[in-house]
């Protein structure tokens, strides 16, 4: 969060939260991604191996306002187009891209049947149909090939190594540590009861693979401080292997602003997967929760194609025509769940709400960027204490 205004917007979620939640809003409540900012999109792998493209961090998702992931996203457009040099125009014009094309998925989708809205996906093919800047293509091309080679078995060089014809993974501290066997014991009986969260055909797969070793791994911007684990799975043969994380999950910065039922959830586990499932098209069929220790965490896979596109090196066109398939997918989302007529109506067909976002989007920038240079002030003078610091 030091390092720039984007990133720390990344890990200020709740920050944002806090202002945004108190602005006037429609009282149209879909499930919302919570943390839509531009680089929570990217790629895996469907079910059937093929690489689509859709949002992919649901810690914060929960029922809540659709002018809030719509404000946070744009917000991030702007900050990320002037970290990159982009001028003020230029980042206007990349939030009215997004904008525009979530009206218009909206209002595409509001008119289809529920199973139509279910079934909407971007897949690699029409993403690249969508994407007229060769700039954009060519940073498409790159994280599609980025995105292929992550995978369990591509993995295995880098974060096992072979002892007395049996793997292990790796140590790197402080980002990869080891767990002492009465965690190990902890954390596999927490993965027992894991498996009766998978639907019933992926649990007779998992079913074949013999838990082999277990490490702590450290997660990123927004996560940092909560538990995770990256587990080792062993099937047929010591190269037929699954990599599962499990991450500890919490309630949702959104859930304090949202009110009666839909802030309540027994397991946040299984908000985070039922939520993610409820927004994605398609999602990791391994998808589950646990609880261990008195904690509650989701599991999917760790490596499974997952990639996305570089935002802090793409340029202004190229940001301009991702900010609209962003915008896209996030209105495929929201349609996803309830209200997309409600929402689709009060949107509109004109660009009054390209204009209003842009406002918004350039004075949550400024916003953004003052906020930054104060935590940074107070690191300087030690009145906000970090690890690692002098």
């Amino acid at each position: 969060m030091m390092a720039s205004p984007y990133g720390f917007l990344r890990g200020a979620a709740v920050v944002m939260t806090e202002d945004i939640a108190h602005l006037p809003a429609t009282g149209i409540t879909p499930v919302i991604c919570g943390d839509a900012h531009v680089g929570n999109f990217g790629f895996y792998a469907s079910p059937e191996r093929h690489l689509v493209i859709d949002l992919n961090d649901f810690d914060e998702a929960h029922p809540g306002a659709w002018e809030w992931d719509l404000r946070r996203l744009v917000t991030s457009i702007w900050v990320a187009g002037r970290q990159n040099g982009a001028s003020e125009a230029q980042c206007r014009d990349a939030v009215s891209s997004s904008v525009s094309a979530y009206r218009q998925e909206l209002s595409f989708l509001a008119n289809e049947p529920l199973l139509t809205r279910a079934y909407e996906r971007l897949d690699l093919d029409r993403l690249r149909k969508t994407a007229s800047e060769s700039s954009l293509r060519s940073e498409i091309a790159r994280a599609v090939k980025r995105a292929r080679s992550r995978t369990s078995d591509r993995a295995l060089p880098r974060f096992t190594v072979e002892r007395n014809g049996r793997r292990h993974i790796v140590d790197e501290p402080p980002l990869i540590t080891r767990v002492s066997d009465a965690e190990a014991e902890r954390i596999a009986s927490g993965l027992d009861n894991y498996l009766s969260t998978v639907a019933l055909q992926w649990r007779r797969v998992l079913g074949g693979y013999t838990l082999i070793d277990i490490a702590h791994k450290v997660v990123g911007v927004g996560s940092v401080g909560l538990r995770a684990y990256v587990a080792l799975l062993e099937g047929s043969s010591m190269d037929d292997v699954i990599f599962l994380q499990l991450k500890q999950a919490r309630r949702s910065v959104l859930a304090r602003y949202v009110h009666g039922d839909l802030a309540w959830h027994a397991h946040q586990g299984q908000r985070v997967v039922e939520y993610q499932q409820a927004l994605q098209t398609v999602s990791d069929p391994l998808l589950g929760w646990t609880t261990i220790d008195g904690l509650q965490y989701y599991v999917r896979q760790f490596r499974d194609m997952k990639g996305s596109i570089a935002i802090d090196i793409i340029d202004p066109p190229a940001l301009t025509g991702y900010a609209g398939i962003v915008g896209h997918l996030l209105a495929k989302g929201h349609a996803r769940t309830s209200g997309a007529s409600m929402m689709a109506g009060y949107v509109g067909s004109s660009d009054k709400l390209d204009a209003a976002m842009c406002r918004f989007a350039r004075a949550y920038a400024d916003q953004t960027e003052a906020d930054h240079q104060a935590l940074v002030k107070a690191v300087a003078h030690g009145i906000l204490p970090i690890a690692g610091a002098k």
